[in-house]
């Protein structure tokens, strides 16, 4: 990502839920990849309940692919990797 797109991303880039959510463990995943002139980085959203509280937390990878539909899926199952990897523990985490 040069570093003018990771600005304009940073100060409100182009990424938006594009999917469905996906429930997977317990968790609700929003595939969101991230347009960066025609090509799309891998991004999304975990959703999950901690103590009581709902939790949001955003993911960005640094793949890229060349389709909108490619990168959701691939967005989906890198958030299934995270959840798998740190369960609950991503959630009390304030970036990832």
């Amino acid at each position: 990502m040069a570093i003018g797109n990771f600005f304009k991303f940073i100060l409100g880039g182009k990424t938006e839920s594009v999917s469905d959510p996906v429930v997977y463990k317990g968790f609700t995943i929003e595939a969101a990849p991230i347009d960066e002139d025609g090509k799309y980085r891998t991004a999304g959203y975990i959703s999950g309940e901690l103590e009581g509280e709902m939790k949001r937390i955003q993911f960005i990878r640094a793949d890229q692919n060349a389709s909108q539909q490619m990168a959701i899926d691939h967005s989906t199952a890198k958030a299934r990797q995270i959840i798998d990897e740190q369960g609950e523990k991503l959630l009390q985490k304030s970036l990832l």
